[in-house]
């Protein structure tokens, strides 16, 4: 059985790596793995932020918009209903549909 370790620091060189728990995820890495496949629809210089309004701020189409909340369900291994999908507006949305549907695993 394989068990979960909680806040484990590995030292090495006298620089301590703290490792998340086995199986958590945070907020940083959803936000990351978001903006990383919403980066090619970015428009001009403007950042992606979680304020970011996803098929208004950015230069995406609904089917592009659907591709990558699947590659984003399947990075975390989520299944977003569609129902949720169409109500999801902002990165901070969707990082918090991802996060909340990882908590009821």
């Amino acid at each position: 059985m394989l068990r979960e370790a909680t806040n484990l620091i590995v030292e090495n060189d006298d620089m301590p790596e703290t490792f998340a728990t086995v199986g958590a995820i945070t907020r940083a890495e959803v936000m990351g793995e978001i903006c990383h496949h919403l980066a090619p629809f970015q428009i001009g210089e403007k950042p992606i932020t979680g304020a970011t309004v996803i098929t208004k701020d950015l230069a995406i189409d609904s089917l592009a918009v659907m591709d990558m909340v699947m590659e984003i369900e399947d990075r975390f291994d989520v299944s977003i209903p569609m129902n949720v999908v169409a109500e999801i507006y902002t990165v901070d949305e969707l990082a918090d549909t991802v996060l909340k549907l990882r908590a009821r695993r």
